[in-house]
C-alpha cells in the first residue's frame, strides 16, 4: 500500500535585516496557527545564532508558544544543533516539551548549519559531526531513565538522570538532518531515526538524496533495523498562485534578499548552487518551485522519481511573498496539491463518471416517475391536474 504523503514546513526561519524582528516574530507564530487550520502535518523551527537572517534561537522557545496556539501540527526541532549544548540540558528540555504538547513535539538534531555559529562559542566545525553522535548517544541513555557519568572533551556528567520520563513512550521521534555527506543516514541507521532532508531540491542534497538512504538502510540492517520511508522528509522551497505569472510576480517581494543570503553568506548544504542564477533557471531545474499547483504537483513526482517514497514534503519557509500571499500559497498546496498526490478523490472522480455516463438512464426513470406521478393525480382529481 502506498505512503500517504504528509505536509509540513521547514521554518528556520528567513527574515530580511530591514524588517522588525519582533513582528517578524510574532507572525512566524501566526504562520503556524495557520497552517494549523489548514490541516498541514508538522513544523520543523530551526536554531540558529548568527547572520542576521535566521532570527530564532531557541526552537524549544518558540515551540512552546506555538503549542499554546495550535491544536494538532506537530512541531519538531529543526534542529537543536547538540555540540551547542549539555546533553542532560538538551534531554530536560526536550522531555519538558514532550510533556507541553502531550506527544506532539518531535526531536530533530544536527550538527549545526553555520559556520559562524560555531566559531563564535569557540567549536572547531570539523568536531561537530561527532559531537553530535557523541551527545545523542547519551541523550537516549538519559531517555531510558539511566544515570550517566561521562567525561567528553566538551562536557562532563556525573550521576546524570532526567527527572522525568517522557511522555511519549520510550522517548519522542528522533529526527537527524541530513544534506549532502552520508553522517546523518548513518546515524539514522544505527538507531532508527527518521532523516531530515533539508538539501533535498538543492544542487548535490538531491543527487546525494539515493545514496543517503541507501547508505542509511545498509547500516540499519547491519545493526537489525530497517529504515521506515515514513520517517523520510524531504525539503524543498515552494511558491504557487492561481497562474504562474501571479506567483513570479508575489516573489518579487523578497526572493532576491532571500538568495542573496542563502547562496552568499550562507553557502552551506548545497546553497551555494543558488548563486547567480536566474529565478527562472531555479526553478527550470527544479531547485525551486515558483508557479501553481500543477508545478508543485511536478515537483513532489520528481521527488518520488528520485527517492521513491517518502514520508513527508517539507515546504522552506523563506518569506519570498508578502503575508498574505504566503498565507494563499500554503492554501492552495492543501486545496490543490495535496488530493492529487494522495488520491483523495478518486473516488469522486469515480462517482461523478459513473452519474454522467448513466445520465440518459437516470433522468429517463426520473421523468418516467414524474410522468406517472402526474398520471395518477389527475385520475384522483381531474381538477388538480388541470
Amino acid at each position: 500500500m502506498a505512503i500517504k504523503l504528509r505536509n509540513g514546513i521547514f521554518l528556520a526561519p528567513f527574515h530580511p535585516i530591514d524588517e522588525d524582528p519582533t513582528l517578524c516574530i510574532q507572525r512566524d507564530l501566526e504562520l503556524i496557527d495557520h497552517l494549523d487550520k489548514l490541516g498541514y502535518d508538522e513544523a520543523w523551527i530551526g536554531e540558529h545564532h548568527s547572520a542576521g537572517f535566521e532570527i530564532i534561537a531557541s526552537p524549544e522557545l518558540f515551540i512552546a508558544a506555538a503549542a499554546e496556539r495550535t491544536k494538532r501540527i506537530r512541531l519538531g526541532s529543526g534542529v537543536i544543533s547538540l555540540p551547542y549544548h549539555n546533553p542532560l540540558m538538551a534531554a530536560n528540555r526536550v522531555i519538558q516539551l514532550d510533556h507541553q504538547t502531550k506527544g506532539r513535539f518531535m526531536f530533530g538534531v544536527g550538527p549545526g548549519l553555520l559556520p559562524s555559529d560555531a566559531f563564535a562559542m569557540g567549536i572547531d566545525p570539523s568536531t561537530q559531526r561527532d559531537r553530535m553522535v557523541e551527545s545523542i548517544e547519551i541523550i537516549l541513555r538519559l531517555f531510558n531513565g539511566e544515570r550517566v557519568t561521562h567525561k567528553s572533551e566538551w562536557f562532563t556528567l556525573v550521576d546524570a538522570t532526567c527527572q522525568l520520563r517522557p511522555y511519549t513512550w520510550p522517548h519522542p521521534e528522533v529526527a537527524v538532518a541530513s544534506s549532502v555527506t552520508p553522517s546523518g543516514g548513518k546515524l539514522a541507521g544505527k538507531h532508527g531515526f527518521g532523516m531530515l532532508c533539508v538539501a533535498a531540491t538543492q544542487e548535490g542534497g538531491y543527487d546525494a538524496l539515493g545514496i543517503n538512504w541507501k547508505v542509511a538502510n545498509d547500516v540499519a540492517a547491519e545493526n537489525g533495523r530497517k529504515m521506515d520511508p515514513e520517517k523520510l522528509r524531504l525539503v524543498g522551497p515552494v511558491h504557487i498562485a492561481e497562474t504562474r505569472a501571479e506567483a513570479y510576480k508575489n516573489v518579487e517581494f523578497g526572493i532576491r534578499k532571500w538568495q542573496d543570503y542563502f547562496s552568499g553568506i550562507s553557502a552551506v548544504a548545497g546553497r551555494q548552487g543558488m548563486e547567480n542564477q536566474t529565478i527562472e533557471d531555479l526553478a527550470k531545474s527544479g531547485q525551486i518551485v515558483v508557479g501553481t499547483p500543477d508545478d508543485a504537483i511536478a515537483q513532489i513526482r520528481r521527488l518520488q522519481a528520485k527517492q521513491g517514497e517518502f514520508g513527508v514534503f517539507l515546504q522552506l519557509a523563506h518569506n519570498w511573498a508578502n503575508f498574505e500571499n504566503t498565507k494563499k500559497s500554503y492554501e492552495l498546496w492543501q486545496r490543490h496539491v495535496t488530493p492529487v498526490i494522495n488520491n483523495a478523490n478518486t473516488k469522486r472522480d469515480e462517482a461523478f463518471n459513473w452519474a454522467r455516463d448513466n445520465k440518459e438512464k437516470f433522468i429517463g426513470a426520473a421523468m418516467a416517475t414524474i410522468v406517472k406521478h402526474n398520471e395518477e393525480q389527475a385520475k384522483k382529481s381531474p381538477k388538480a391536474a388541470e
